[in-house]
């Protein structure tokens, strides 16, 4: 991150915080005093400075009287999230992994880096980019081993890295060769970031409306699921909690079936009879659940669950990108109650854009909505106040 980046973030905070203040000063006692918040989901996990555009569209709220959606803009900023990491110079990320880590060390929290420069990264759409090459990636990953050093961080290793491969998008050749590239590329950084004293990397199995279990495991053995903590599902989707529970379930279960000599072909999928798959999982896996690969989730957009396109409507609906009437979901924490599942997370940062999304039209606008939506990564006013407006549970105190 360049020093004109930091002081952009930096002046974003103080705005935020002002506005904050000012929001909590606004309303009656009863309104702005939180419900209690469990230790596990705020002190325990890093909370970076809020995308410069929150402190603004949380002064405009103020400014129009909208005293309880800038309170609610406001908390959902503060709420623990994701430093996501998507290119610049070995030196620049070194620099900034060494920053976020420091300051989240101080306060005796975990931070969350979501690593995002794979060459290809995104089959070249939305959030193209990526590093140029092999050696330019492991160069930038050991920057960000070189910035984390000795002290904790979770690492959610290059989303859609897996469920999106170069063979998924017509971008290999007749060898393969980009894909096998890719696989070698996650192994390194699972080399380089696992054997630090205090990190887990989680690799990318995508979510539980996208592949079969039969058909992520095989990639995350190729990936080097054998030497991470595990893998992370849902980000920036919408997939509900319940059936991502079962889908990593299946999912680790199938990975000890597999490590243990079985074929990922024979295991149950998301689509099995829940009776059948359980019968199959207590007949066929006997690995306990500590020796397991583990999974963390992204809830920062699911409290609502999936979106559910018109019927025949869009040629590609896109129900990823930017839909509408979804809600923040539930908190992070480290205090999940289910033995396989690490965390819940807020990974994807609720209230940016997924991208200028036209659902198969000829655009600009998205249909949907009926403007153009922000460019990926882009503060999005609309969306955040629907978050808002939305979470489950409910982020501010009912009136």
């Amino acid at each position: 991150m360049t020093v004109r980046a930091r002081r952009a973030r930096t002046l974003a905070a103080v705005v935020a915080g002002a506005a904050l203040a000012a929001v909590c000063a606004a309303l009656p006692a009863s309104a702005h005093t939180p419900p209690p918040v469990p230790a596990h989901r705020s002190a325990a996990l890093y909370t970076p400075p809020a995308n410069a555009q929150a402190g603004p569209q949380i002064a405009d709220l103020l400014k129009q009287g909208q005293v309880r959606d800038a309170a609610g803009v406001a908390a959902m900023v503060r709420t623990p999230q994701a430093v996501w990491y998507t290119g610049g110079t070995p030196d620049q990320v070194r620099a900034s992994v060494d920053s976020t880590v420091t300051a989240a060390n101080r306060r005796h929290q975990l931070p969350v880096l979501a690593v995002y420069d794979i060459p290809g990264r995104d089959c070249s759409q939305y959030s193209a980019g990526g590093a140029a090459d092999t050696a330019a990636y492991q160069a930038w990953i050991d920057a960000i081993r070189a910035g984390i050093g000795g002290r904790p961080a979770a690492i959610i290793l290059e989303p859609d890295s897996l469920a999106l491969l170069p063979s998924d998008c017509g971008q290999d050749d007749a060898q393969g060769s980009r894909t096998a590239d890719r696989y070698a590329q996650i192994r390194y950084a699972v080399h380089a970031l696992e054997p630090l004293s205090r990190t887990k990397v989680y690799l990318d199995a995508g979510h539980s409306g996208w592949h079969s279990v039969n058909d992520i495991v095989p990639r995350l053995v190729a990936g080097g699921i054998d030497e991470a903590s595990g893998y992370f599902l849902n980000v920036s989707n919408y997939r509900s909690d319940d059936e991502l529970a079962w889908y990593g379930t299946l999912v680790s279960s199938c990975l000890a079936y597999v490590a243990g000599g079985g074929a990922a072909a024979d295991c149950p999928n998301q689509w099995w009879p829940q009776d059948d798959a359980r019968a199959w999982l207590i007949a066929n896996v006997h690995t306990a659940p500590a020796a397991m690969k583990h999974f963390v989730t992204d809830t920062s957009r699911n409290g609502q669950g999936p979106w559910t396109p018109p019927a025949g409507v869009y040629s590609d609906p896109q129900d990823w990108c930017n839909p509408p009437g979804r809600g923040l979901g539930a908190r992070p924490t480290l205090d999940t109650g289910n033995p396989l599942q690490d965390a819940r997370f807020w990974i994807k940062i609720p209230g940016e854009s997924d991208g200028q999304c036209t659902r198969g039209t000829a655009g600009p606008a998205d249909p949907e909505r009926g403007y153009q939506d922000p460019a990926a990564g882009a503060w999005f006013p609309q969306q955040a106040l629907e978050l808002v407006h939305q979470a489950v549970p409910p982020l501010l105190p009912t009136r």
